[in-house]
């Protein structure tokens, strides 16, 4: 029994950690407008949220 609330606990840490890492790239990226918008995952390539092998660039 005390492995499995240690095994919850440490799956609980883990994703309360990646939400602080992704709340902390979030606010570095409004600090520093110059280097772009932070990247989502799963928004397709580098946040235009288009799908795989259909991003176009606008040069």
């Amino acid at each position: 029994m005390l492995r499995y609330l240690l095994a919850v606990m440490i799956v609980l840490l883990l994703l309360l950690g990646w939400i602080g890492v992704q709340r902390l790239t979030r606010q570095y990226a409004r600090r520093h407008p110059e280097f772009g918008s932070a990247r989502e995952e799963g928004t397709g390539c580098g946040g235009c949220g288009c799908q795989p092998g259909e991003c176009r660039r606008d040069d």
